[in-house]
């Protein structure tokens, strides 16, 4: 039966990847129409692009893009950030996300309370942004995309602002009303109240702007819940301050009660009016708001400050003239150049000049490393005493900083696993708690004290506000980016809150050895001389010679290392390479061998006894030994060695101490293996395994029941970096590895492995601090409140105070020190 497109049908536009002929978008179409609910659907070659008439109903979006990848196609996503305003609980924060998860076109949304903002991925072409910010807005919010950052600075200080004086004229106006409720107490009786404060229609006068117009936003935000289906903390303090009010006016407005006096003169009984109590809640509930807004402001100072570090324009060379240009309008190899005292404005390979640069904003190395004509530098590294001539070779996203960026930006916007139990607890707790608060009127009006409907008001109105969730939602997302942002700062950088949540879990840490328990590189660590004429300084300078011309990595190692001991380097008259033996070359008129013991015998050339033993030894360090002759005659040896970072052994002691299993993989022999663990003091070692057994046995310890963190930084590593628990990239390693980690470590530095450890599980205890008050004010005010012993007044502070405390306990995250 052929497809008919029917007036409640949606329309979608998907772009497409992969095509390259008729048949490609004929096959797709098919594929397309053969789905339940699709009317229609055309693919377009020229366009690279599918437009899809559909039944919401039977299909959708991801139905769409899990067919074309079926076929073997792909599908362009795009992602949006927006900055949410008007958000006041975590119901707020569901509602949203649950308004833009239904939109067509958008494959996930997440809404982030804490940060204030909304992250969304949609299919190209099937929606624009500008509808993403409409949905908001018609769900009673407000949304800036991120990209206007400029000015979204601007909208926050505003806000701050407005929220600031919202509270303080709400504090003025509620100050007689509560100078009036203070003396109503025994002990307060002997303070002078001037006899207007008691008056009902000054209260009235007073109380009612502030119900009205500083705390109209609670009945706007109350009606947009309930009117999309859902509540939020408006809806509970929309109903306690109103009950307050409207009693108060009620009382207001009935005739006063007359009674006899002394003498016969008449004397009218005032009435108990509860003005104060609404007028005093939605002041309290305003400087709450306004602390957290100023808390949250702070709690984003990791990402300002990354963004603080990168330069803002650069000088680029165009036509052989000197332009000063915004970072955004360099290209890829733009020449720009950078003088002494400023910032590299992006990534690049020094073409011409030397210079010290500081890199310690991304190394956390402090001293300048030195650079010259074909040196790597990064953007927004210091340049300190030379001119340099750079080309550009990554520009904005692109760059190393871009990527911090983006991976702590994407890490504060994700949910840990446990903020989930929160968004349930948070989404039924309304509800809930305006039952409670119902069935706690009813009992003390009809049981406790029967036909007081003032008294048993103020019990109900008590639990209505003590009971606001704000505290719930703030829990997790706040820690998180305090967390996450003060983890950056040390190099450490989270990719999502699961990762940040899992981390703290981990009891076995498996470590690469080249480049991570290792620098990396071999050096020349010894040289031993044989009895003859020659010095040590002559030996290796006919070494370095013979040496020179190899491109092995061992010999590159060997003249490294003997031209850092200022030896002057001259040059063979001939060289000739023996693959599996050694080297033999012409040296200033010696014949000279360096290589292994083969090379020695197939020479004819005796070694002595203590040269053999001092090899075995230094093979049995896991070094590689080399013999050397002159002219026929043994003269001595040199070993090279990829030695050990410098805070690999202090890393293995502090993750040991935290009773985490460490464990060495390698591909190395065993004897070599076994020499560089002893030395960084690990027990465990996995020795001679390939590349592609890393994940095996990464698989095989977590069958073992343990949690595993991969560290590593090749591209060998990648495939075990995704298989474990946790997979940890050394920042100096390749981006493959960096892209397959949960984590990249950019210091390169051992101690960032417990230092990450650490820093998961101070946020996860933080998260827990804060669900304990967040759900320990709930849990026992309520009942304090229920039963008589709150007054209204003292739940409203309660319930700012929970808020705050909150956010304040997850900042000092921000202050702690690894």
């Amino acid at each position: 039966m052929e497809n008919r497109v029917t007036d409640g049908d949606k329309q979608t536009t998907l772009h497409i990847t992969g095509m390259s002929c008729a048949a490609c978008a004929s096959r797709i179409e098919k594929g397309l129409n053969r789905i339940d609910g699709v009317a229609q659907a055309n693919v377009n070659l020229a366009l690279e692009q599918a437009s899809i008439s559909y039944d919401p109903k039977q299909a959708d979006i991801p139905d769409f893009r899990d067919k074309i990848a079926s076929l073997g196609f792909g599908t362009v996503s795009e992602e949006a950030n927006l900055n949410v305003t008007g958000m006041t609980c975590a119901a707020c924060a569901t509602r949203i996300e649950k308004g833009l998860n239904r939109m067509p076109g958008v494959t996930g949304a997440t809404v982030n309370l804490a940060m204030e903002t909304a992250h969304v991925e949609y299919a190209a072409g099937s929606i624009a942004v500008s509808d993403l910010v409409s949905k908001i807005e018609q769900l009673g919010y407000g949304a800036i995309p991120q990209s206007a950052e400029d000015n979204i600075a601007d909208v926050r200080s505003k806000d701050l602002n407005r929220k600031k004086w919202k509270w303080i004229v709400s504090a003025v106006l509620s100050l007689p009303l509560l100078w009036a409720m203070v003396t109503h107490f025994s002990f307060t009786s002997w303070m002078y109240v001037p006899s207007l404060f008691l008056n009902p229609w000054f209260q009235f006068a007073l109380a009612t702007p502030i119900q009205f117009v500083i705390g109209w936003q609670f009945y706007v935000g109350a009606y947009k819940a309930l009117r999309n289906g859902g509540s939020n903390m408006d809806v509970l303090v929309a109903l306690g301050t109103s009950s307050a009010y409207f009693y108060s006016l009620y009382l207001t407005l009935r005739p006063s009660t007359v009674m006899d006096g002394m003498g016969g003169m008449a004397v009218i009984k005032m009435p108990e009016l509860y003005y104060e109590t609404s007028a005093v809640l939605i002041t309290l509930i305003l400087v709450g708001k306004w602390f957290e807004a100023v808390a949250k402001g702070r709690s984003s100072e990791a990402i300002k400050s990354l963004m603080s570090l990168q330069a803002t324009t650069a000088r680029v060379v165009r036509d052989g003239q000197e332009h000063d240009i915004p970072i955004e309008q360099v290209r890829v190899k733009d020449i720009f150049i950078v003088r002494p005292g400023e910032k590299i404005p992006v990534d690049g390979v020094v073409v011409d000049g030397r210079s010290a640069v500081d890199e310690s904003m991304l190394s956390g190395e402090s001293l300048p490393l030195e650079k010259e004509a074909g040196s790597v530098v990064t953007g927004a590294t210091l340049n300190k005493n030379g001119v340099l001539r750079i080309q550009a070779e990554r520009v904005g996203g692109d760059t190393a900083l871009a990527r911090i960026i983006k991976v702590v930006e994407d890490a504060q916007n994700s949910k840990a696993p446990i903020q989930r139990i929160a968004d349930q607890i948070s989404g039924i707790f309304v509800p809930i708690v305006v039952a409670v608060a119902v069935v706690t009127f009813f009992v003390w009006f009809f049981l406790v004290t029967p036909a007081d409907f003032a008294g048993s008001l103020e019990k109900m109105i008590a639990v209505l506000v003590i009971a606001c969730p704000c505290a719930l939602g703030l829990a997790t997302p706040t820690s998180i980016m305090a967390g996450s942002g003060r983890a950056a700062e040390y190099g450490i950088l989270f990719k999502g809150g699961e990762h940040l949540e899992m981390t703290r879990s981990i009891n076995a840490v498996v470590l690469d050895k080249t480049g991570t328990v290792t620098n990396g590189k071999p050096v020349l660590t010894d040289v031993m001389v044989g009895e003859g004429s020659l010095s040590e300084t002559d030996l290796l300078r006919l070494l370095a010679a013979a040496e020179k011309s190899s491109e092995h990595p061992l010999a590159e190692a060997i003249v490294r290392g003997i031209a850092d001991r200022g030896i002057e380097l001259v040059e063979p008259t001939d060289f000739e390479n023996i693959p599996g033996y050694g080297v033999k070359a012409h040296v200033e008129g010696k014949q000279v061998l360096a290589g292994t013991r083969r090379l020695m015998s197939r020479e004819g050339i005796a070694i002595a006894d203590s040269a053999e033993q001092h090899m075995h030894e230094l093979e049995n360090a896991g070094k590689t030994a080399m013999l050397i002759a002159v002219d026929g005659s043994y003269a001595g040896l040199v070993a090279v060695a990829d030695t050990i970072k410098e805070t690999s052994r202090e890393a293995v002691a502090r993750l040991r101490a935290m009773n985490i299993e460490v464990i060495m993989i390698t591909g190395d022999n065993e004897r070599t293996a076994r020499a560089v663990a002893a030395e960084a003091g690990i027990d465990r070692v996995l020795a001679e395994v390939l590349p592609e057994g890393k994940a095996e046995e990464v698989k095989r310890l977590q069958e073992q029941g343990l949690i595993v963190a991969m560290v590593g930084d090749g591209i060998n590593d990648a495939p075990a970096l995704a298989t474990a628990d946790i997979g940890m990239a050394m920042g100096t390693g390749t981006d493959v590895a960096m892209e397959a980690a949960d984590i990249t470590l950019m210091r390169g530095n051992l101690n960032s492995i417990p230092d990450a450890i650490e820093m998961s599980r101070r946020t996860m205890t933080n998260i827990r601090q804060n669900l304990f008050w967040a759900l320990g004010y709930n849990v026992i005010g309520i009942p304090i409140a229920a039963l008589g012993f709150l007054a209204p007044w003292l739940a409203g502070a309660a319930m700012a105070f929970s808020s705050v405390s909150v956010v304040l306990n997850a900042l000092r995250l921000q202050r702690v020190k690894l």
